[in-house]
């Protein structure tokens, strides 16, 4: 029996879930690196990036490629660029929507908000 898309889209997000491995496939997304290039800007322990990536690796969304002693990694798709590209999008949205709610709030009671509607 098939699992329902949902399902597996739902799998999909709790495997990039993780602010380590969302920020290893921003840098992914920017050109490959090795393991030792992402340590500065992860932040985290040479094991710890490692498991992060093994999880990406298995979840199909990197891909390792040894160069010399060097594991050179990748994302396999450029569409993870798109994906993270998207979030963000969304993300600067509702932010905006949030300071524009932020912004109505902090007008003194009385006074017409930028919304048109009369604060209480």
């Amino acid at each position: 029996m098939r699992r329902p898309l949902y399902e597996v889209k739902a799998e999909f997000f709790k495997t990039i879930g993780h602010p380590a491995r969302i920020r290893v496939l921003e840098l992914l997304s920017q050109r490959d690196h090795s393991v030792a290039e992402m340590l500065p800007d992860i932040g985290i322990e040479a094991a710890n990036l490692s498991q992060h990536l093994a999880v990406l690796r298995r979840a199909g969304l990197v891909t390792a490629r040894k160069e010399g002693a060097a594991v050179i990694y990748s994302t396999t798709t450029p569409y993870v660029a798109d994906l993270l590209g998207v979030a963000r999008r969304i993300l600067t949205e509702l932010i905006t929507d949030q300071i524009e709610l932020l912004e109505d709030l902090r007008e003194p009671v009385g006074t017409v908000g930028g919304s048109g509607r009369r604060s209480p």
